[in-house]
């Protein structure tokens, strides 16, 4: 008997679970499905021909075989049951998905007093349809590569976030998506969130996993920023060496709204992190930060769009990596200056440090300009650590070890200092220091969910020395 591939096998069950599928679905979306798997069905996986896919191999990952859950596994559970934060001070509303589904099935959406709307995406499109139809599909482009057509055709569930005009939220709004399976899965998630005029939130966005399967996840997020909104975005992924995680998150900003969005990847056999903002309103600002650590096998790919479409917008964009053994990473930075976007001001930086001659790097940045009133910039670096600084600390009594693990925290941390909520700062600053000491896994100091103690790790240096 021929053996199905992956992308056969997904057609397949989209056409035996349809049902299942699209019972959820406003009127709006009828069509949209079937159409998106046509066009997935056409394109296929990306393969290393295409240019924005060249550095990254997704061939070992589609030749394993993968469940899909066509609806929730876990029974009546409660946030409390399966995720327990530990970072301390940290006061969230949190929201979780296990396994691609929301897990407060009898509360699948919160409704707070000042008209703030999150939970599940499934309910919100039968409880708020007027919200969903205005901003669901509207945003992401189906169209630019399959994965997106592939999550449109396949995804039931994930997270929704709806803040009403001139609504300032306090606490940050949390979303765990934890995956927790004793089988490999292919999850499909949609996100999507949406801030009113005048607006202003934090948003923590967590990817965990819990064991060592096998697991491949197609999450796409839309996010709508409108004038003068506010939104502090973080993306923390703490994942399996088995693991890959196509991540598409699509931003659209209005007049002077801003974006702050930062990226922090700790581990993940495979990860692709897609953002594209749309600067679509005089004076909107967006800050995109990234850092990653990455060892063993374990490959990263960081593709940022940041579309200048109106005049007087201002963009900066820093990602900083760390590889170590035989990892690699990729980074395509591309910003568009559109012809009518004057007086713009877009600067993009890739740094990344190679701890051995087996770990790679590839960075491609990127302008495309087409007004003639602007300042913009872009740069890359790829090296290994600064032997005069090493040098100078080793001169002061420090060991090779530690003159190391000083160098490589102190360049990961000027993304780190850019976490603008001081709990969730001290705790990824203590999970980096552990993941340069090999001290890191997701069995017993998961990301965000660990349940031991939240002890301090101490570099053993005599600072007087230094």
């Amino acid at each position: 008997m021929e053996t199905q591939t992956l992308k056969e096998r997904l057609e397949k069950l989209f056409v035996e679970h349809k049902e299942q599928i699209i019972k959820h679905d406003p009127p709006s979306l009828a069509g949209a499905r079937d159409k998106a798997l046509g066009m997935f069905s056409k394109q296929g996986f990306p393969h290393k021909k295409l240019e924005s896919w060249r550095n990254t191999d997704l061939s070992a990952t589609l030749e394993r075989e993968y469940a899909t859950m066509f609806e929730p596994g876990h029974g009546d559970l409660s946030i409390d049951q399966v995720f327990r934060c530990n970072i301390h001070d940290l006061e969230t509303d949190q929201i979780s998905l296990l396994n691609g589904w929301f897990i407060d099935t009898k509360n699948p959406l919160q409704e707070q007093e000042n008209g703030v709307i999150a939970g599940s995406l499934a309910a919100a499109m039968e409880a708020y349809p007027e919200i969903f139809e205005k901003h669901y599909g509207k945003y992401a482009d189906t169209e630019k590569d399959s994965f997106q057509a592939l999550n449109l055709a396949f995804a039931q569930d994930g997270f929704f976030i709806y803040v009403p005009d001139n609504v300032v939220v306090e606490k940050p709004m949390q979303m765990v998506s934890i995956i927790n399976w004793e089988k490999g899965l292919f999850i499909q998630t949609r996100n999507l969130v949406i801030l009113g005029k005048n607006s202003s939130m934090t948003m923590v966005h967590c990817d965990d996993s819990t064991n060592q399967e096998a697991m491949f996840k197609n999450a796409v997020t839309e996010v709508f920023i409108d004038e003068g909104a506010k939104l502090e975005h973080y993306k923390l992924q703490n994942l399996n060496n088995q693991s890959s995680l196509m991540n598409s998150t699509w931003f659209r900003q209005m007049k002077d709204s801003s974006l702050k969005s930062n990226a922090i990847t700790l581990n993940g056999g495979l990860i692709r992190n897609y953002t594209h903002t749309v600067l679509d309103g005089e004076g909107a600002s967006a800050e995109v930060y990234g850092v990653y650590l990455m060892d063993g096998k374990q490959h990263v790919d960081n593709q940022v769009v940041v579309d200048h479409a109106k005049p007087n917008c201002y963009s900066n964009e820093l990602f900083k990596g760390i590889l170590d053994d035989e990892a690699s990473a990729a980074f395509n930075g591309h910003i568009l200056v559109r012809k009518d976007a004057q007086q713009t001001n877009a600067f993009q930086n890739n740094k990344n440090i190679l701890m051995t001659d087996a770990a790679k790097a590839n960075a491609k940045p990127f302008l495309e300009i087409y007004a003639d009133d602007v300042k913009c910039s872009h740069g890359a670096t790829v090296g290994q650590l600064d032997p005069e600084a090493m040098f100078y600390l080793r001169q002061r009594g420090i060991c090779e070890a530690n003159a190391r693990l000083l160098l490589l925290y102190a360049f990961a941390g000027e993304i780190v200092d850019k976490v603008g909520i001081e709990a969730l700062k001290v705790r990824v600053d203590d999970m980096i220091r552990k993941r340069l000491k090999g001290e890191l896994h997701i069995c017993d100091t998961c990301a965000l969910h660990c349940e031991g103690p939240n002890k301090e790790i101490l570099f053993e240096i005599d600072m007087s020395k230094v």
